[in-house]
């Protein structure tokens, strides 16, 4: 049965609107021709292909279900209360099999000592065996050999995917010239050659070792995908109209509207954010937990959380935009087109949304593109306090939050945090690269 959550139609109306914006682009040289600034920068190829691995496993993750029961004759169909995703069913092998507690990456035994039985009766404390990785090696000096040779299959299935990429890659370059495939092709090289080892390892290992409730790591950095992805764009959709229309209203009509709109922005940056933020997220809690009755899944207690923790960091984050907006407008208004225009008794809706607004779509889409990796680093830090998502919910702040106690550990278990740190500092990374190739292909001082 399909299981419809907030943040799963604001990702998919937000997908269509990229969409939507894409077409809109193609018919109009004046936003055609900055993007294919944009996509001349090997940069921003190659960064974006590491966006679009991101947002594939989000977008898989944002479809849910509940899955059906096993019907017995003669009965009506029940369906579990569980709330999974398309993920979950592709990632099925990594999400059942639970150890009891930490084990290291491609470990064949945990990483705390037990009291394991012998054979012949009596007991001595020893790294007892995993349930699931490696259980399939009878002897243990096979480990070396056996994953030598899964990663060795992983890596010519890679291999194989490359070869067909480059067969396709020789026919769209022919097709679409001026683009920088090579950078593009790189990059999914990198991205492929790390993959596939890592799908061949993951059926009989724990790629990335366990936690301490022995959760694959892997699968749980996979799971945080998602939220991080719902944090940088749902955030942006509260964001962008708040801080659009506050910042041109302020630079066009000047006067007490520009003094009002000044005074609240300034009354809002003076209050530190994290402390701003942690109020506000605090006071939701009380009412979601007020109001359990409106939830009929701890699935969707989780997901309208992750929508509030949005709105509020959106409703707390427009200040920047409307301060550049401002600015823009403040010079725009006062050129000469806009002039004649007032002197013809054009109605400043119309000025607003024919003159002033289509000249402010380079900032608007540069902060939006910036402002990104921004978010998806404020999730990890409010989290990290305790105000952040769920704590069913996983996340790369949930995963940090839980790794600052292994640490203290002898000896260190560090695979989770690491893992954490790297997922996420691609992403950022990514997405700052990808940002400063708009910035190069939109602002007209930059061209010059």
């Amino acid at each position: 049965m399909p299981v419809i959550l907030i943040t799963d139609v604001l990702v998919w109306l937000l997908l269509a609107a990229a969409a939507g914006y894409a077409f809109y682009c193609r018919r109009h040289p004046h936003l055609a021709v900055p993007w294919a600034r944009v996509l001349r920068s090997r940069a921003a190829m190659a960064s974006s292909v590491v966006l679009v691995v991101y947002i594939t496993v989000g977008l898989l993750d944002s479809l849910h279900f509940r899955p059906a029961l096993e019907q017995q004759a003669g009965n009506t169909t029940a369906y579990s209360s569980d709330v999974l995703s398309v993920l979950d069913r592709a990632l099925v092998h990594l999400r059942g099999r639970g150890e009891k507690t930490y084990s290291a990456p491609l470990a064949t035994r945990s990483f705390a000592k037990e009291q394991v039985e012998l054979p012949g009766g009596g007991q001595v404390r020893d790294f007892p065996r995993l349930r699931f990785g490696g259980a399939h090696l009878q002897d243990e000096g096979e480990w070396a050999k056996d994953v030598a040779g899964r990663a060795a299959v992983g890596i010519a299935a890679s291999g194989g995917l490359l070869v067909l990429c480059f067969l396709v890659l020789i026919v769209v370059r022919k097709k679409i010239p001026g683009v920088a495939w090579n950078a593009a092709y790189a990059s999914l090289a990198v991205l492929l050659l790390l993959a596939g080892p890592a799908v061949a390892l993951c059926v009989s290992y724990h790629v990335l070792g366990t936690d301490k409730v022995g959760q694959d790591v892997f699968y749980l950095a996979l799971k945080s995908v998602r939220t991080s992805l719902v944090i940088g764009t749902v955030t942006t959709l509260v964001l962008l109209p708040v801080g659009i229309a506050l910042g041109t209203m302020a630079g066009y009509f000047k006067g007490w509207v520009d003094d009002v709109i000044q005074y609240c922005y300034t009354t809002l940056n003076s209050i530190p954010g994290v402390l701003l933020i942690a109020a506000a997220v605090l006071m939701m809690q009380v009412v979601i937990d007020r109001h359990s009755d409106w939830f009929n899944t701890a699935v969707q207690r989780a997901d309208f959380r992750l929508f509030v923790l949005c709105a509020i960091l959106g409703l707390t984050s427009w200040t920047g935009l409307a301060r550049l907006l401002r600015g823009e407008t403040l010079k725009l208004a006062e050129l000469e087109y806009i002039q004649a225009a007032h002197a013809f008794g054009v109605r400043d809706s119309r000025i607003l949304a024919r003159h002033i607004l289509p000249n402010l779509s380079h900032i608007v889409i540069i902060t939006m593109v910036m402002d990104f990796s921004g978010l998806v680093l404020a999730e990890a830090v409010l989290s990290y306090v305790g105000v952040g998502v769920d704590p069913s919910t996983n996340s790369f702040g949930s995963m940090i939050n839980a790794a600052r106690l292994e640490m203290s550990r002898e000896p260190v278990v560090w695979w989770a945090l690491a893992t954490a740190f790297s997922f996420m500092f691609t992403l950022v990374l990514a997405a700052n690269l990808f940002a400063d190739a708009v910035r190069d292909g939109f602002d007209p001082r930059v061209r010059m």
